[in-house]
């Protein structure tokens, strides 16, 4: 894949400003003399970045780091050809413009030399200090020569508990990452498949969590284009036919300007294109898509209180768009996202998305944790305290990765571990009946609470009270909710294996299945649960039963989505008394909850088996037919029927209609699939919903 088509967010850069050619600089770097009293030509830029952020920065150790890493890596080469230094410079100047601090980009500069040159990690100590040696340590990979296949999955641990004591080791590996699949055109189709899948899976996901939106957003446009190749170039031919979309946008953004001038609100108005990934969502939800579909307006103001005023201008002077509204400035995201969402329609009937912040909510926005600056500065941190750091700055879920961590010593249960764990990319609060809070992943039931409260000793779990009110330990929780978890006092008691399809958090699965382990005679516990639902089969093709609280009610898995357990799903009472079924990401259930339907509990009660619909995506190689077979036979599955498309572009599509003699099986069978070579994407079929 060539260099510009690994670069979709090409598109969204403003006009006048040239992308700087990180190549000629390196080479320059390398052939241009550079006196003692200034910057290498090539750090100027990043010099030039970094004085906007910090007008006051020492730039001496930029200079002292860079002289070192252009001379420990000359001679080295690129994949690409270019001088290896180049790799570092871009790096760093990623973290320039984002904001970082100098402690940051001087670890940056360096964090290739300990891992591919003579330089050890006592010289960094010795030359710039524990604190960048901790940095440039944290982001070393470990060798395969010790490690093995286990090298990649180590690395990340250690990356992850590294994190753990300083975030900012995180950010240099999402900027390295970053420049890696800019250049990524240079390895085989399979090598950019495997990086590109462990981006979308690990990296992504992270950035995510920290608030790094700028590198998220980059980082899924160049996964969609490698792992995706015609959605992606149908999108970018959609954005490349609606080039003047910003014509419509910016016609509302002008009526905007005249509404706040006019109101004495001091904001900025701008027009901020959509993102490739962005664009191919909408067109999925929404079908066709208008000129203003392509962007959203961004006002920016000054304070907090200026935020509300705006949007009280805004839903005055414009029709609303109420379902649309969100705010997330009183309740901020657990990745530091603050802002206000909401959408208004013109007089042309064109609905356009705005976003509401201040500039400090922007910065933090775009750079999460990077715009913290050094979150260190008030703690002596010198030298590490066993090991750690305390971090005052880290995030719940980090805190609950590091503790599972422990408990997965095999490589590959972390590694499938930690990807299960970064899908879930939403947090809710609840609220312990005893004082405190319990920070949980959307989705996340009783279980997990018990295990996120009481560790081991969750194994005594008999029940809950949710809100008051008897609940299962299967009971889905809720943001807000405040939930009181009942022990038994037999202290040899231990968890059923039911447990296990209503635990969401690794932590959780890993302690059950270990008690498991150490008990395979155990029973299932008793329960304490409220008072019992009416449980009605399903009853499409014998699937797995769905339970709801509605007597005599017909349950009927939904078609567009097909739900198997272990889906969240939730229902809806249709005509004739019956309930339909849908998983919770269903287009369906949106338009259903827009129309005001109220939705009805749904559980999966036992689930003897189900039926699945899966499709493989890989590239074309002899004998990947009958490898996908053996993983398929390996997980237990039977093969109903089985569809090969003739190869496109050297890509094969596979449908699977298969059965499964336990419905928890279906995520593993998802991953042995997709471990297969060749193999980089199997999904679940779903087909869009009709009226």
């Amino acid at each position: 894949m060539s260099a510009e088509a690994t670069s979709p967010g090409a598109h969204s850069r403003r006009r006048g400003i040239p992308r700087i050619d990180l190549r000629r600089l390196g080479r320059a770097a390398l052939l241009g003399p550079a006196s003692r009293d200034r910057l290498p030509d090539a750090m100027g830029h990043v010099a030039e970045a970094h004085r906007a952020h910090f007008p006051d920065a020492d730039l001496s150790v930029l200079h002292k780091a860079y002289v070192l890493a252009e001379a420990s890596h000359r001679g080295q080469s690129r994949k690409s050809g270019e001088p290896f230094i180049t790799h570092p410079l871009a790096v760093t100047l990623i973290l320039a413009e984002l904001g970082a601090e100098t402690t940051t980009l001087t670890a940056s500069l360096l964090h290739d030399t300990v891992e591919d040159t003579e330089v050890t990690l006592e010289q960094v100590r010795a030359e710039f200090g524990a604190e960048v040696c901790y940095l440039v340590d944290g982001v070393t990979k470990l060798e395969k020569v010790d490690y093995g296949a286990a090298a990649e999955p180590e690395t990340f641990r250690k990356m992850l508990v590294a994190t753990g004591n300083d975030v900012r080791v995180m950010s240099i590996k999402l900027a390295d990452r970053l420049h890696n699949m800019r250049t990524l055109g240079v390895m085989r189709p399979e090598k950019q498949a495997r990086i590109a899948k462990v981006t979308r899976d690990v990296l992504i996901p992270l950035a995510e969590r920290l608030g790094v939106q700028a590198l998220k957003t980059e980082l899924e446009d160049l996964v969609f284009a490698i792992l995706h190749p015609e959605e992606y170039a149908h999108t970018r031919a959609l954005i490349a036919d609606n080039a003047t979309s910003g014509d419509a946008l910016a016609a509302i953004s002008e009526d905007v300007r005249r509404v706040l001038r006019e109101a004495g609100i001091t904001a900025e108005v701008l027009v901020r294109p959509r993102h490739f990934v962005s664009v191919h969502r909408s067109r999925l939800k929404r079908g066709e898509l208008r000129g203003t579909d392509f962007g959203r307006l961004l006002v920016l103001v000054g304070e907090d209180a200026d935020c509300y005023a705006v949007l009280g201008e805004l839903h005055t002077c414009f029709t609303p768009v109420i379902s649309e509204f969100k705010d997330f400035i009183a309740a901020p995201k657990f990745n530091l996202y603050q802002s206000l969402h909401t959408a208004v329609a013109g007089p042309d009937g064109a609905v356009a998305e705005v976003l509401i912040r201040t500039h400090q909510m922007h910065k933090v926005a775009e750079a999460g944790v990077v715009a913290l600056g050094n979150p260190y500065a008030s703690v002596d941190i010198a030298e590490p305290q066993d090991g750690e750091r305390a971090d005052p700055t880290r995030p719940g879920w980090l805190s609950r990765l590091l503790e599972w961590q422990q408990a997965a010593p095999d490589p590959d249960t972390f590694w499938t571990t930690l990807r299960d764990d970064l899908a879930q990319d939403r947090e809710i609060t609840v609220f312990r009946a005893e004082g405190g809070m319990l920070g949980l992943p959307a989705g996340a039931t009783c279980v997990d609470a018990a295990y996120a409260q009481y560790g081991d000793g969750a194994h005594r779990c008999l029940g809950a009270r949710v809100n008051d009110r008897l609940a299962t330990l299967s009971t889905v929780l809720r943001d807000g909710d405040t939930v009181q978890l009942l022990l038994a006092q037999d202290a040899t008691s231990g968890p059923s294996p039911e447990w296990l399809a209503h635990a969401r958090t690794a932590a959780a699965r890993i302690a059950i299945a270990g008690w498991l382990a150490a008990h395979p005679e155990a029973g299932p516990l008793p329960a304490v649960p409220p008072r019992a639902p009416h449980p009605v089969a399903a009853d499409r093709r014998g699937a797995a039963h769905a339970v709801v609280d509605v007597p005599g009610a017909t349950v009927r898995l939904a078609g567009c989505c097909r739900p198997v357990p272990p889906d969240a799903v939730t229902g809806f009472s249709v005509r004739g008394g019956a309930v339909t079924v849908h998983r919770e990401e269903c287009p369906a259930v949106d338009r259903m909850r827009a129309l005001d339907r109220a939705p009805v509990t749904v559980s999966w009660g036992e689930t003897p088996g189900c039926r699945v619909t899966l499709y493989a995506e890989s590239f074309g190689r002899r004998r990947l037919l009958a490898d996908l077979t053996e993983a398929i036979a390996t997980a237990g599955a039977a093969i109903v029927s089985a569809v090969v498309e003739p190869p496109s572009e050297q890509r094969v599509r596979h449908t699977y209609t298969l059965q499964l003699p336990d419905a928890d099986g279906l995520p593993g069978l998802i991953r042995a699939m997709r471990d297969v070579p060749g193999v980089y994407d199997v999904s679940r079929a779903q087909h869009p919903a009709t009226a």
